[in-house]
Order: structure tokens, then sequence, then C-alpha cells
């Protein structure tokens, strides 16, 4: 009996060292089945949840590289409008209209030259296909508000030599064009902005929901270790006396040879 319960003493000594070195209070699945394939599920969750965050912060970067371009669009339409309007000026030549132009069209072709521009090879203003970003562990998806530069009638009509400032009849259909073309930006530029409010959202939401889900695995599968920290002594304990009371249980057979020799 001594050396079943040294033995049975001896495991779970070993059994609550292991929980502590490891940190885990499920050593074996053995010690909780359910446990363990609730943790597991759990553990796989917020790797899903970590993956789509990551998707989620690259879908920013992508609205704000978008942003960032539409703002210096819109600061090139600014100026050409207002080149447009000091070109209708009726004191001016059109040897002196000839010199705001060739401002207007250097801006231009800055406008179509920001339309071919990629993020990591992605278009970014190519509205043919609208980004679709996973904002869930399940796979739900959200899609980016599209914006269309390259193919766009309104940017289109601006390129050179189609939109130009040399004359004052000239300039002041420049001016109309480049009006509805800020109209279009201040809309592209709105949808871009709602897209990131909305990735903000959902990504402060994967990250509430992933460390609610990590505290829950915590409690199912991290050791307590005030609490082991005691059995493990227990379990020294116990181990200690079954060890010293097997010696003295070897030691009375002995006493009775001594009686019957």
């Amino acid at each position: 009996m001594a050396a079943r319960v040294l033995g049975e003493s001896s495991s779970a000594l070993q059994k609550s060292l292991a929980r502590l070195s490891s940190g885990s209070k499920i050593v074996s699945p053995s010690d909780d089945a359910a446990g363990t394939g609730v943790a597991m599920k759990f553990g796989a969750q917020i790797n899903r949840i970590q993956a789509a965050k990551d998707n989620v912060g690259n879908a920013v970067s992508f609205s704000q590289t978008q942003d960032g371009f539409l703002d210096k669009i819109g600061n090139a339409l600014d100026r050409m409008s207002e080149l447009a309007m000091l070109a209708q000026d009726e004191t001016k030549t059109n040897a002196d209209r000839s010199l705001y132009d060739k401002e207007f069209q250097k801006l231009d072709d800055f406008i179509n030259a920001i339309a071919d521009k990629d993020f990591n090879g992605i278009s970014l203003f190519n509205a043919s296909s609208s980004l679709t970003v996973t904002i869930a562990s399940d796979g739900s998806t959200m899609t980016l508000a599209s914006v269309n530069i390259a193919g766009n009638s309104d940017f289109a009509s601006i390129a050179a030599p189609k939109t130009a400032i040399a004359t004052s009849a000239s300039a002041a259909a420049a001016l109309t064009t480049i009006k509805t073309a800020i109209g279009v930006l201040a809309g592209n530029r709105a949808d871009v902005g709602a897209s990131m409010s909305r990735l903000a959202a959902e990504s402060s939401a994967l990250a509430i929901q992933k460390d609610n889900l990590g505290s829950a695995r915590s409690r199912i599968s991290d050791v307590d270790v005030a609490v082991e920290s005691a059995n493990f002594a227990r379990q020294q304990i116990l181990v200690q006396s079954g060890t010293a009371m097997l010696a003295q249980a070897n030691v009375l057979p002995q006493s009775a040879l001594r009686l019957i020799g």
C-alpha cells in the first residue's frame, strides 16, 4: 500500500511540475478532453482573427494611399481652375495665355500620371474591379469604394491636348470641365473616407474579439500558478512522507525476523 500511494504521489508531482514548467493546465488531453477541443478551436479562431486584422490593416494602408494621391489631384485641379480663370482676363493676349497654358498642361500631365499608380501591383484608380477585404474570422467581406480616374470621362476630358487655356474661349470651356472633375473628386474622397472609417471600426471590433477569445482560452488551458504551486508543494510533501513510510514498511519484516531468530 505504501508503494502504491508513493507511486500515485510521484505521478501527481510530475504532472504538477509539467504544468508549472509549460504554463499549461492541460498537459495531456486526458486531463480535460472537452477543454482540449474547445481550446484548440479558440486558438484557430484567434489566428484567423489576427489574419483578418492584418488584411484590414493593409486595406487601410491602400485607402490612405488613395486619399493621399486624391489630395494631390485636388491641389492640381485647384491650381488649374485658377489658371483657367486668369486666362479669361480680357486684358491679356493669347501670348500671355499660352504662358498660363504651359503650367496648365504640366499639371494635367501630373493628374494623368497619378491615374496609373498602384499599391503592391494593385491599381489604385481603376474601377474595373473593386477590392474585397476579408474582415472576420468566418470569411465575411466588405467591398472598398472604387475610385476611377484612369477611365473616368470627367478626368479624361482634361487630358492634353483636349483641354487648353490658350484662348479665352478655351479657358472658359476648360473651367467648366475642371469644376465637374472637382465635383467627381470630392465624391471619390468621400467614398474613400467612408471606407477608411468602416475599416477602422472593423479593426477595433476584431481586436476586442481577439482579446476576449484569448481570455476564454486562457481560462481553459493556462495554469493558475498560485494554485498549482500550492499543489506542487503538497505533492512534494506527500512524496517525501511516502518515501519515508515505505522505508519504515521495509524495516518491519526485518524486526519480525529478528524476533523469530
